[in-house]
């Protein structure tokens, strides 16, 4: 047999394989590095992409947020005028109430009957006067009872008054005010 070295050979080719080895590595190296690389510019750009969005999110919803915040300003300053306006409609409704009240009890109060004072305080009228005798404030008593505008009338004081005639007395009574609810209803009906 003849004799053959195969050491040099097999030396030349583990090197050969060796370099071959380390090329492939440093290429994987590299392509890993360059993928690494791009993945993270991908994400980079992504994540400002979407911070951008969130950005202009947070710009329309501050926005969004100040007409929120002027709406909801203007429905207060309209129930505001909405309130002031039931108020002054009440007031003119109510203006000739007054004049009505004061004209019935002109017109209930009988001849030889002076009314020295009128206090309201609430729906109740508190009434004060003369008459010259017991029947006038009777009658004073029965016309406001009959009265639309006037209910319920009680005497709570009588004293005798001689300066102003014999049977002369001052009276005391109150009486309940009922004539806005009648015409009230009356709006209603005819309404």
């Amino acid at each position: 047999m003849a004799k053959i070295n195969l050491l040099p050979w097999r030396q030349e080719y583990r090197a050969q394989k060796q370099k071959e080895f380390q090329q492939v590595a440093t290429l994987v190296v590299i392509a890993a590095c360059a993928s690494a690389f791009l993945w993270m510019k991908t994400v980079d750009g992504q994540i400002d992409n979407q911070k951008e969005r969130n950005q202009i999110l947070q710009t329309e919803i501050n926005a969004l947020n100040k007409q929120v915040r002027e709406i909801k300003d203007l429905k207060k300053r309209r129930q505001e005028l909405i309130d002031r306006m039931r108020v002054i409609q009440e007031l003119q409704g109510n203006r000739p109430l007054s004049v009505r009240y004061f004209d019935e009890m002109v017109r209930s109060a009988p001849e030889g009957l002076w009314l020295t004072g009128l206090k309201r305080s609430g729906d109740t009228v508190q009434i004060s006067g003369v008459a010259e005798s017991n029947n006038r404030v009777s009658s004073f008593m029965r016309n406001l009872d009959q009265s639309d505008w006037y209910q319920s009338p009680n005497l709570t004081g009588v004293t005798a008054k001689p300066e102003f005639g014999e049977q002369a007395s001052a009276f005391q009574m109150t009486v309940a005010v009922s004539g806005r609810k009648k015409e009230d209803e009356e709006q209603a009906d005819a309404g």
